[in-house]
C-alpha cells in the first residue's frame, strides 16, 4: 500500500481561489478539478453578461449583481478543495495509525481464551497452533474456516 502524503488545506483553497479546479489538482482529483473548472465555465458563460466581460476586460469592473452567479460557484469550488484537503488528511491519519496497529506487538485474546501476540498481522496463541491460508500465505487462527486475512475459506488439511 503506498502512503498517502499529507496535503494543506489552504493551499488547496487559495489555489481553487486563483484558478477553478486547479486546488483539486493539488490533491490529486482530476475529475473533480475538471468539473469544478467546467462548472465556473459554465456559470460565467450562462448567468454573467457579455457587457460584464468586455467591460472587464476594457478595465471597467462590472458590478457585483452581473458576476455573483459565477463567484458563488467558484467560493463553492474553493469550499470543497478545503474540505477534500482536510478529509484527506484524516484519511492519511488513519492509514498511518493502522499500519501502527499492525506493525506494533498487541495483546489479544487468542481461541483458548489465551493471551496471544499479534505483529505484523500474524496472530499464534501460547500453544503454538496456526494454520498456513494457502491462497495469501499468512498464518490464521486455527478456529476460523476462512483466513481473517483473505476471507477465502481455510480447510482442515491445510494446517
Amino acid at each position: 500500500m503506498s502512503e498517502r502524503t499529507r496535503r494543506r488545506p489552504w493551499l488547496a483553497a487559495l489555489l481553487a481561489l486563483v484558478v477553478s479546479g486547479l486546488g483539486h489538482a493539488y490533491l490529486r482529483r482530476w475529475a473533480r478539478g475538471l468539473g469544478w473548472y467546467l462548472a465556473v465555465a459554465a456559470a460565467v458563460f450562462v448567468f454573467v453578461p457579455e457587457s460584464a466581460i468586455s467591460g472587464a476586460l476594457a478595465g471597467d469592473p462590472p458590478a457585483v449583481s452581473e458576476v455573483a452567479p459565477a463567484a458563488a460557484v467558484v467560493v463553492a469550488s474553493v469550499v470543497d478543495a478545503y474540505v477534500v484537503a482536510v478529509r484527506h488528511n484524516r484519511g492519511s491519519e488513519r492509514d498511518r495509525d493502522r499500519r501502527r496497529a499492525t506493525d506494533s506487538p498487541a495483546a489479544v485474546p487468542g481461541p483458548d481464551g489465551a493471551s496471544a501476540e499479534v505483529t505484523g498481522g500474524e496472530s499464534e496463541s501460547e500453544s503454538g497452533e496456526t494454520i498456513r491460508c494457502p491462497e495469501c500465505g499468512r498464518e490464521t487462527d486455527p478456529t476460523f474456516d476462512f483466513c481473517q486475512w483473505c476471507a477465502e475459506p481455510v480447510g482442515e488439511g491445510d494446517a
